[in-house]
């Protein structure tokens, strides 16, 4: 019996610049379609509602493994905003990992524990972790947290690391001009953000190794193009606002730009020299490991996994209900979910079939037109979307003709 399902009208306004190119291929939205249920064909039938753009890129290996890979588009517009919420902890958590390799401080890499201080208004300290195996902070212990349970505390104190300026300069120098992070996940103003505390490294022993001093940003953000979503939203205050809410100074990430960043850690020779980041071998086996590593899998921190389950920052192919992940599939990935937006910026491995290909998209499921109201069609819509568009692609990757088999062994972090 075929449902029917009455057309969502969800409310989402934005000025911007008209003149955007939308990438759409039209075979990425015919194999979607082919096998597409109803609820999925209603969101692909409604591109303006759900606002979803789409990027599945295949990988195919030479003789000697080297990849290429292929970009298939459906509404990929950098210049049609989302919220891209968690998926900015991705980047901050490579350029953490950067900046304490170019500090060339004794004693001092990713598993060094670090204080955070305070300094300004609005700012708050950090001098112990009881999740952490030593009981003290430190940015691997940071990454970790983002990468298994996407904390916004971990995002705040890598931000406060690299601070404001270095983190957009840097992005910015890589090519990814469109970027701009301008904010921590906690309430502040944004001459708050643009101040970050100092931090302190100490050795197992207490001694100190390094003082990094408080830091303030004064790089000038290109605020010219309005934001505004929805058709009303709370306030800070708790107030029902019948007005859009104002997105113009928030973060923002293209997602071609997330799906780059993410293939430029995976795959360094695939991208230009300027967009990759300054790692030892040790960075790369680290992040591998905790990119796809699941809450029931860590014992530093230790989580209760019938809130963390295995799909709890796993969209694609997964995320509906308590999905178990077979554990000869891995995904490395990084997902977002906030003011009624979803993102997964994903690379899957079968390792039993060889099979591997990357997967970024984004939705809008806010029927109510509401923001901050915490009424947002997740499970309803959201989740369902991502899982059923990953098994698609999956189930083509599966038939799909090789030429060489990929050998993935240097994704097999055990």
């Amino acid at each position: 019996m075929k449902i029917f399902l009455p057309l969502i009208v969800i409310s989402f306004f934005i000025t911007q610049n008209m003149n955007a190119q939308i990438k759409t291929d039209a075979w990425l939205s015919q194999l979607l379609r082919n096998t597409a249920s109803e609820p999925l064909l209603h969101i692909l039938n409604n591109p303006d509602s759900f606002q979803y753009q789409l990027i599945y890129t295949q990988i195919n290996r030479d003789k000697n493994n080297s990849p290429s890979f292929k970009h298939y588009y459906l509404h990929a517009d950098k210049n049609q905003y989302f919220n891209p919420a968690s998926t900015v902890k991705m980047p901050l958590a490579f350029l953490a990992l950067e900046k304490v390799n170019t500090m060339n401080k004794p004693g001092v890499n990713k598993f060094t524990p670090m204080l955070t201080d305070s300094a300004y208004s609005g700012q708050t300290t950090v001098v112990e972790d009881s999740t952490s195996e030593s009981r003290f902070p430190s940015i691997a212990h940071y990454i970790k947290k983002i990468f298994l349970v996407s904390d916004n505390d971990a995002y705040n104190r890598l931000y406060e690391f690299i601070g404001q300026k270095t983190i957009n300069e840097r992005l910015w120098q890589m090519g990814y001009k469109d970027f701009r992070i301008t904010r921590r996940f906690v309430r502040a103003t944004e001459e708050e953000n643009r101040h970050t505390n100092p931090v302190r490294f100490i050795d197992g022993s207490g001694k100190l190794l390094y003082t990094q001093p408080a830091a303030y940003s004064d790089l000038t953000f290109d605020f010219s193009r309005n934001i505004l979503v929805g058709r009303a939203h709370y306030n800070r205050d708790d107030r029902l606002i019948q007005a859009p809410m104002n997105f113009t100074t928030h973060n923002n990430a293209p997602l071609e730009d997330l799906q780059q960043i993410l293939q430029s850690v995976l795959f360094p020779a695939s991208v230009p020299a300027r967009q990759r980041f300054g790692f030892t071998g040790d960075d790369y086996r680290f992040l591998y490991e905790y990119m796809s590593k699941l809450p029931v899998e860590s014992k530093f921190p230790k989580y209760d996994t019938t809130e963390y389950f295995d799909s709890y920052t796993k969209f694609f192919m997964f995320k509906s209900g308590k999905t178990k992940i077979p554990e000869h599939i891995k995904v490395f990935n990084k997902t977002g979910w906030s003011y009624g937006f979803l993102t997964d910026i994903a690379y899957i491995v079968d390792f039993k079939n060889k099979v591997e290909f990357m997967l970024s998209g984004t939705i809008y499921v806010n029927r109510d037109g509401i923001l901050n109201d915490d009424k947002y069609e997740y499970e309803e819509l959201g989740y369902p979307f991502f899982k059923e568009v990953g098994n698609i692609i999956y189930q083509h990757e599966l038939k799909r003709k090789r030429k060489h088999v990929p050998d993935l062994h240097n994704f097999d972090i055990k």
